[in-house]
């Protein structure tokens, strides 16, 4: 599948958003079938590339464990497949028996009623709670602090950058790590010595210095009280380091994953790009394969500690009760069983959110792509450290209003005040309906 990345991520970079699973392709539908249970209905997985490459791997086995089982997986891309999922939690149509979830649209989906409650006495999630990193199952509990997902990968964030265009400039890592202050500051006299860009669009450096300074145990956009907190200091801080990147040229003004942005990374056009471990294989492997070498990485300026994506696996709560206990073995399989870890993270670049599958001699191996760094130590180390940042019902709408805001200072020159007291009084407005 591999060898048609490059083809398909020119037709897929016109549509897709920011996601590593956007830019895969992957057969859609598919699954396997035994000839043995076609008199029952089939136990369905339903997920999104890659995640529907490694449920297709497992039930290649469910057969021979299982051979009065039938099993299939259901294979919709990205959007298509929360889409669907959405519109088959709020119906109870078309119910599959398996969900896999993207972090980001799980704390939504945990929000309602659509999910299993996996810490019931009849699943007992909550013996393994302490298998996975703090964040990744955190993150799948709802507001009554119920599991209701469990992690299988994650994507622990890090700074990637180009060492060579960095010694051409005369800095070093710790120019660029030391705080986001100095982050932009080098960024001034990279583009002065190399000519290239710091980073590929502001808000990319928005997003995370927001991100990074959520106070624990809330969200990015509202408190524990529900309350919008748009003109609190870390937003203010935000928005005015965009502003002086985008005033002095800094970012290329490109979208991940577009044609433009790709061939930047290609011709040493970008010096940093911030994002999850997987972007290494990705990198590597299609969208920039002969920069190998000259890439580095280090943890996020200020230590700051995130997570870009992950999958989780859940049950339906109104799904088929004659097929619970299965759904719930393939979950257990999907994310407790070591060596799949291990294997998923060794071909797909999937993470383990699993602690077990992190004590493992490919973590000490050199990246070869990152000049022999030992990088996957510091991924493991970053996973141990990001906090939880509670989802709200409005996250999507917040996010969508704060980047138009933005655009307002950019473009507009709007004064940042006035640009995050509108947001404030927009988000409380809906945060009331």
């Amino acid at each position: 599948m591999k060898h048609n990345l490059e083809s398909a991520f020119k037709i897929m970079s016109e549509t897709l958003s920011f996601n590593r699973r956007h830019l895969l392709a992957a057969a859609l539908g598919g699954g396997a079938g035994w000839a043995n249970a076609k008199e029952r209905q089939p136990l369905t997985v339903a997920a999104f590339p890659l995640v529907d490459v490694i449920a297709k791997d497992l039930l290649k086995g469910w057969s021979q464990r299982h051979p009065d089982v039938r099993a299939e997986v259901i294979s919709r891309q990205y959007d298509d497949h929360h889409t669907a999922m959405t519109t088959a939690l709020s119906t109870s149509g078309h119910l599959p028996d398996v969900i896999a979830l993207e972090t980001s649209y799980l704390g939504r989906f945990s929000l309602g009623l659509g999910l299993e409650d996996l810490s019931a006495p009849a699943f007992g999630a909550e013996r393994f709670k302490d298998s996975f990193v703090s964040f990744a199952i955190d993150t799948a509990r709802n507001r009554q602090g119920a599991i209701v997902a469990l992690p299988s990968d994650i994507g622990p964030g890090s700074l990637f950058y180009r060492i060579d265009l960095l010694t051409q400039a005369g800095l070093k890592e710790a120019d660029l790590t030391r705080s986001w202050e100095d982050y932009v500051e080098a960024g001034i006299q990279l583009k002065a010595k190399t000519g290239a860009y710091l980073i590929g669009d502001v808000r990319l450096l928005k997003d995370i210095i927001v991100r990074g300074g959520t106070p624990p145990g809330e969200g990015q956009f509202f408190d524990n009280q529900q309350r919008p907190q748009i003109t609190s200091p870390r937003f203010v801080r935000a928005f005015e380091l965009a502003q002086k990147v985008r005033r002095k040229g800094l970012d290329a003004r490109v979208e991940v994953w577009q044609n433009d942005w790709a061939e930047m990374l290609k011709r040493g056009r970008l010096v940093t790009e911030m994002s999850g471990g997987w972007m290494a294989g990705q990198m590597a492997n299609w969208v920039a394969p002969g920069t190998a070498g000259k890439w580095r990485v280090a943890q996020l300026p200020e230590n700051t500690y995130c997570s870009y994506g992950g999958t989780y696996y859940a049950i339906p709560r109104r799904s088929a009760p004659e097929r619970k206990q299965l759904a719930w073995q393939l979950v257990q399989e999907l994310t407790l069983d070591r060596q799949r870890q291990l294997d998923a993270f060794r071909s797909q670049d999937a993470f383990p959110a699993l602690l077990a599958a992190q004590q493992d001699a490919f973590f000490d191996q050199p990246v070869p792509f990152l000049g022999g760094q030992k990088a996957r130590q510091l991924w493991r180390d970053a996973a141990r450290r990001i906090p939880v940042v509670k989802m709200h019902k409005q996250h999507k709408f917040a996010d969508e209003v704060i980047n138009a805001e933005l655009d307002n200072v950019l473009e507009y020159g709007k004064p940042i005040p006035k640009a995050l007291e509108d947001a404030q009084a927009l988000l409380l407005h809906r945060a009331n309906r």
